[in-house]
């Protein structure tokens, strides 16, 4: 049996390429022969170390040529609809996507060849479904729950998300002048901490933060291997996320996080999350209970002292995102992917 993937991001190594990657992943110890299309001949080692995964046995290819000649495409949309060849196909929004004809009798014709549609989220589920005039199936993005694990915990605030100001900003700026304002106001034995990958070189918004960020125990960490990463969810007490501030998720719904892949992990390591109230994040977090969702920058410290004042209510609720984060274990996703091929 045969296997073709396909995303046309694959090198920037964010959480829809961490989703493709375990689509690949899945596929492959199924008992598939796995071909992914790139360009880049090492892609599979960068995935591998990106995302902590034992890739061995998926191979590169040029061209997967639509799925021609393969039993399974899987084919990641930039929100146009190919036409594909493999007996079964498997067409997958990471986002939302409005206002590009996706009714168009072109399209239509397309989706007769395409077997089943994945989102990623019951957010970008309506979007899309409203878009294309198709009934989407959600699978939700997988975590290794057993790498991510709690540590000795310090009196850290950790964001992990990409450094980018392109189509969807993560708004760390956000989160560099909150953090200033709550050391200021008497919280010195903490620290902030943000992560991520950053585009090709350093870019003038990470010189920006750093800039910001001078003279507070704030620190930029660029391009972090995996095992970086687990440890600082280990270390840390607190996620914050400001992925959407200032965006009104009816008008611009792909500017605002479409799931919240890094804000899973880190619950699966006790960290208790305290992210903006917008996208995919209201399907993970109960305000009060699992987490905390803010609107407002006021919000976002308020909550955050009360959490920084209350070890004993901190170390209740990290109790219950560890517990909630199993809902999203890789086994969970395996046998929902595995199952669109049945």
């Amino acid at each position: 049996m045969r296997a073709a993937i396909f995303s046309p991001y694959l090198d920037t190594l964010g959480g829809g390429e961490r989703y493709v990657t375990s689509v690949a992943k899945a596929f492959n110890e199924k008992g598939f022969d796995v071909d992914v299309e790139s360009k880049d001949g090492k892609i599979i080692d960068k995935l591998s170390k990106r995302f902590g995964m034992d890739l061995d046995g998926i191979n590169v290819v040029a061209s997967i040529k639509r799925g021609d000649g393969y039993d399974v495409c899987f084919w990641l949309s930039d929100g146009s609809v190919p036409t594909l060849y493999a007996r079964k196909n498997i067409l997958h929004f990471q986002r939302p996507f409005f206002n590009v004809d996706g009714k168009s009798l072109l399209n239509r014709m397309k989706f007769f060849r395409i077997n089943k549609v994945v989102v990623n989220s019951r957010f970008t589920k309506e979007w899309i479904d409203k878009e294309y005039s198709i009934d989407s199936i959600v699978v939700y993005p997988p975590i290794d729950i057993d790498k991510f694990k709690p540590g000795k915990k310090e009196n850290l605030i950790l964001n992990v998300a990409r450094f980018s100001q392109l189509e969807q900003s993560k708004r760390q700026d956000v989160l560099v002048k909150a953090f200033q304002r709550i050391y200021d106001s008497g919280f010195r034995n903490w620290k902030l901490i943000l992560t991520g990958g950053s585009e090709v070189g350093r870019t003038e918004f990470v010189d920006q933060l750093i800039k910001k960020a001078k003279g507070y125990p704030i620190k930029i960490v660029e391009n972090s291997s995996f095992e970086k990463i687990a440890d600082l969810y280990a270390r840390a007490k607190i996620f914050w996320s400001a992925s959407g501030f200032g965006i009104d998720e009816k008008v611009n719904p792909q500017k605002v996080e479409h799931f919240g892949i890094t804000v899973v992990e880190g619950m699966s390591a006790g960290l208790v999350p305290i992210i903006y109230n917008a996208g995919g994040h209201k399907e993970i977090v109960e305000s009060g209970e699992n987490g905390y969702l803010w609107s407002r920058i006021e919000d976002l410290i308020s909550i955050s002292k009360d959490m920084m004042d209350d070890s004993k209510l901190l170390k209740e609720i990290s109790q219950r995102t560890k517990k909630d984060a199993l809902k999203y274990s890789y086994e969970r996703f395996k046998g929902e992917i595995l199952s669109l091929i049945k």
